[in-house]
């Protein structure tokens, strides 16, 4: 059976354009997967407003010390890289709020005195907007990684296009929602601080080795740095997105242009057209390499 690709949207930071990009490219799709890994602040909801088919906590295993197997010999304490463990006299104290819940301290401990536990650390929900099946997750304030709950939403990916919205910057969340991508759209502004944005994104697609383009945001007449950037490296430019008040104020009361405005409507789906020919042309020159 033929797989839909899996679209990864990146950017530099906040506020430049993901989401706008990621909800209006899956709305003008056929039938496709919107999939929000911003799991500190998800907002794809707000635009799709989907009708929730199920809910789902996500957990994870935390360590817990049997005081009277304990021994207080510091291995544990000496393993943990993230100094989530420490000994107070020979009382073991599990931080798990700091914990990655690697489970490296129970295979040190040599006289087995830690196991495990559940820990909710976020939740998953999963629902529908017209032909666009919505994926979010989010993540429990004070927990150290949103990692766990990113590869849960990965799990409910399906056969048609699928739409990762990722988390802003080039952090290990970033890393683990890109992962399983087939293609990476970066979006960029055009200014200075947009362009530096851009490079940090475009290091990291380079560094994990994914096929990308780029889609210029909120373009201008006159200079546009971003633009400069990608022409510098030869960079794909996919297509862009003018700079405009009725985009901007559709956007800002949580609708989704593309199906609020033939005009907008036309302007994604010319985007999507692009992203899928450059995805068709970058697989056909690597099966021929």
């Amino acid at each position: 059976m033929h797989t839909e690709p899996v679209l990864a949207i990146l950017s530099g930071k906040g506020g430049t354009g993901k989401t706008l990009l990621s909800v209006n490219l899956a709305s003008v799709a056929e039938k496709a997967t919107y999939i929000d890994c911003d799991v500190e602040e998800p907002n794809g909801n707000l635009f799709f407003k989907p009708s929730i088919a199920f809910e789902k906590i996500v957990t994870v295993k935390k360590p817990v010390v049997d005081a009277e197997l304990c021994t207080g010999c510091h291995a544990c304490v000496d393993f943990c890289a993230f100094n989530a463990l420490a000994l107070i006299g020979k009382n073991l104290m599990i931080f798990e709020e700091i914990c990655h819940s690697c489970g490296g301290c129970m295979h040190v401990c040599p006289e087995h005195a830690l196991t495990e536990k559940d820990r909710e650390i976020g939740e998953l929900v999963v629902g529908s907007s017209d032909q666009v099946r919505i994926i979010s997750g989010t993540l429990n304030i004070g927990e150290s990684s949103g990692v766990p709950i990113i590869e849960e939403l990965l799990r409910y990916k399906q056969e048609n296009i699928t739409f990762i919205d990722a988390p802003p910057g080039s952090s290990c969340l970033v890393n683990a929602s890109i992962s399983d991508a087939d293609f990476c759209v970066l979006v960029a502004e055009p200014t200075v601080f947009g362009r530096h944005n851009l490079e940090m994104v475009h290091e990291l697609v380079q560094l994990l080795n994914k096929p990308y383009g780029v889609v210029l945001n909120k373009t201008l007449e006159g200079p546009n740095p971003s633009e400069q950037y990608c022409l510098e490296h030869q960079i794909p430019i996919l297509g862009s997105i003018p700079f405009d008040k009725k985009l901007g104020t559709i956007n800002s009361q949580g609708k989704i242009a593309a199906r609020e405005d033939a005009r907008y409507h036309a302007l994604f789906s010319a985007l999507l057209t692009t992203i899928r020919k450059e995805i068709d042309d970058e697989t056909t020159a690597h099966t021929q390499r």
